[in-house]
């Protein structure tokens, strides 16, 4: 119940009961280990480490002891831990730590050697790698490099060294540095587009103070420009960045300043320029945001500027601007399921059915939103697949074994959530169905809920939705959901998305528990429904969080219309952004979902909603159609909230 929060409920250090599991002695002296390290004491470390003999976390005490004595550069003592705990997360993790080491002192042929052997480096690591190869003249490093100029928009220091060797080759004229400055402009990032226009040749580089004058007072920038502007691309390029800030606050003045300039703008700055402000309407739900993205021609538009000109072609109807828009996209982008959705929508609009049915086919039986309404425009009904047979007790056998298991187990038993969530991740690379199925079945076992249903997600051929949508609590949520008249299915698809069943999960924010509850909206409901004695110390109560949660559910809904889709968004960005969201007509479901401003709140929609069907078909054994759950959305209206201060 929280905007702009990703749960680290299912990353971060916090505690979890898990009664089944069992003690070791040794442990205290692995905590011991830990905080010796972070204190710098190394002869405690050793006295600690030296305690641990075959504890499943000894690996770690050792890598803290290597990774201690790293500034001396033993390489040796490193490679015998690499060869003995070889494709362990540990290993991966201090192998990456040894290549930066190598490579901020240009020992090329190490860092070589040992990247080699990394199965999934890191931006930064990689790049240390393509400074190796650049030592040695490997010229086919700019090919990869080129590849990430648009978009590794915040590029760590190591690939400073790559973009300006791609610069020095001549590769990248000032049309593909100013494209590059423009993405990182749109991003927000008014800092590293500065960095990337010192590659421009010396006399084409910005003045630094225009160029922060443009940026930071768009208005002002123009009004004080001399009657010579446009005479050079400098000048107009940064009346175009000028127009774009303009825009981030208000669309409809920027589009008023550009009409006054655009005669003295050339077309590529002309076109970027409407792009921005087509792109800024369409977040805000401004009907002029197809007209300004027509504008804009046929300019290359990012990622995000393609999106978010197909969602507002979708609340316009404009079916033609949906189809053109995600053909031009690019190959990568387009076939994403929702974008593979809509394009088989317009299609169906302009009467190409043939061409529509392929389209969802593609994306029909993916367990997920828009694999649920493709099934649904091909006539099938959304169910479980049939279930897998249970994991057979040497599959189970095997997964207890597993040394990358054992490990995560033992980081859970010590409530060090973040580690182990890390080591369970990493375990499961390369497991085909039946370990997956295993492993989930183990994190279950556990009360690992967030692990079973992360675990049993990822199956491609047999599968367990019994654990991919796990129904814990139920002596809690069951007949909390009946009392406030709700859908259990939604209670429990809203659960999932919410916390996956961590009873202590807490937000960045402070969001708490099951139903992560924000303080301030935990007491408002606790006073609403009149509940004695609360105290927010009383929020990661299981009964306690339920109750608030579902009673927070009911209010929702019944000042939203009772629709689900406006409830949803409402739980996790607020009542008055869910209402604020809905057209002036009335919008499908799906449009209203897609056309979310806010990413994390979209893609929560999406799945709380997905999530449902599948409870519901679980717990009531039979199909359920999601498009019935997202019906029509009602338009804006100006009557308040039935409760005024409904937070």
């Amino acid at each position: 119940m929280k905007f702009n929060v990703f749960l680290l409920g299912l990353c971060l250090a916090l505690p979890i009961a898990l009664p089944s599991f069992a003690q070791d002695s040794r442990d205290t002296a692995f905590l011991a280990a830990r905080d010796a390290f972070r204190a710098g004491d190394r002869n405690k470390l050793e006295r600690s480490t030296a305690q641990l003999g075959n504890h499943e976390l000894a690996p770690y005490a050792e890598n803290y002891r290597l990774r201690m004595y790293m500034d001396q550069g033993d390489a040796i003592a490193l490679r015998d831990f690499f060869e003995r705990y070889d494709k362990s997360y540990v290993v991966e993790k201090l192998r990456a730590d040894w290549i930066r080491w190598l490579g901020k002192r240009f020992v090329w042929n190490e860092v070589e050697t040992e990247y080699a052997r990394m199965i999934a480096p890191e931006p930064d690591v990689t790049c240390y790698n393509q400074q190796a190869r650049l030592a040695r003249d490997d010229r086919s490093i700019f090919d990869e490099a080129e590849k990430l100029w648009l978009t590794q928009l915040e590029p760590p220091e190591s690939c400073r060294a790559v973009f300006d060797a791609l610069v020095m080759s001549q590769r990248m004229a000032a049309d593909d540095v100013w494209h590059r400055a423009h993405r990182q402009i749109e991003a927000n990032r008014p800092g590293w587009a500065k960095t990337t226009l010192n590659y421009l040749p010396g006399n084409q580089v910005p003045d630094g103070r225009a160029l922060d004058s443009a940026i930071n007072g768009g208005m002002a920038y123009l009004v004080r420009q001399p009657t010579n502007w446009s005479a050079s691309r400098t000048g107009r390029e940064l009346a175009a960045i000028a127009i774009q800030r303009i825009a981030m606050n208000d669309p409809r003045v920027a589009a008023d300043e550009l009409e006054k300039i655009k005669s003295r703008l050339q077309e590529p700055e002309r076109q970027w320029a409407w792009g921005q402000i087509g792109l800024q309407a369409a977040k805000r739900h401004l009907p002029e945001a197809v007209s300004w993205y027509a504008n804009a021609g046929k300019v290359t538009l990012s990622d995000e500027g393609y999106q978010w000109k197909v969602r507002a072609a979708l609340r316009a109807q404009e079916w033609g601007v949906v189809r053109d828009t995600i053909e031009a996209m690019p190959p990568t982008l387009a076939a994403l399921p929702e974008w593979t959705y809509w394009l088989g929508r317009a299609h169906k609009a302009g009467g190409l059915t043939t061409d529509a049915d392929a389209l969802f086919e593609k994306i029909a039986g993916q367990p997920n939103f828009y694999g649920n309404l493709a099934d649904e425009e091909l006539g099938r009904t959304v169910m479980p697949p049939p279930q897998a047979k249970a994991a057979s007790a040497e599959e189970q056998r095997a997964t207890r074994e597993n040394p990358g298991i054992r490990r995560a187990l033992a980081f859970f038993r010590l409530d060090m959530r973040t580690e182990a969530v890390k080591e369970w991740n990493w375990s499961l690379r390369g497991m085909e169905d039946r370990q997956l199925l295993a492993a989930a079945d183990l994190a279950k076992r556990n009360q690992i809920w967030d692990r079973a249903i992360n675990t049993a997600d990822r199956t491609k051929y047999e599968h367990d939705y019994s654990l991919r949508f796990l129904s814990p609590y139920g002596e809690h949520v069951r007949p909390a959901a009946q009392n406030q008249s709700l859908d259990d299915a939604w209670v429990y698809g809203l659960m999932r998305q919410e916390s996956r069943f961590i009873t202590s999960a807490k937000s960045n924010v402070g969001a708490s528990g099951l139903m992560q509850l924000m303080p301030a909206t935990a007491k408002w409901v606790a006073k609403k429904i009149g509940l004695r004695n609360y105290d927010h110390g009383r929020v990661n109560d299981t009964e306690t969080n339920v109750l608030l949660g579902t009673s927070y559910m009911r209010l929702v809904m019944e000042n939203l219309d009772n629709h689900p889709v406006l409830a949803s968004a409402a739980y996790n960005a607020g009542p008055g952004r869910a209402k604020k969201w809905r057209a002036d007509r009335p919008l499908e479901g799906a449009i209203y979902a897609e056309t979310i401003p806010f990413s994390e709140t979209r893609d929560y929609v999406k799945k709380v909603m997905s999530n449902s069907v599948y409870y519901s078909a679980l717990f009531n054994g039979k199909p359920d159609s999601l498009k019935a759950r997202l019906g029509t959305v009602g338009p804006r209206t100006p009557e308040p909230f039935k409760d005024a201060e409904l937070p």
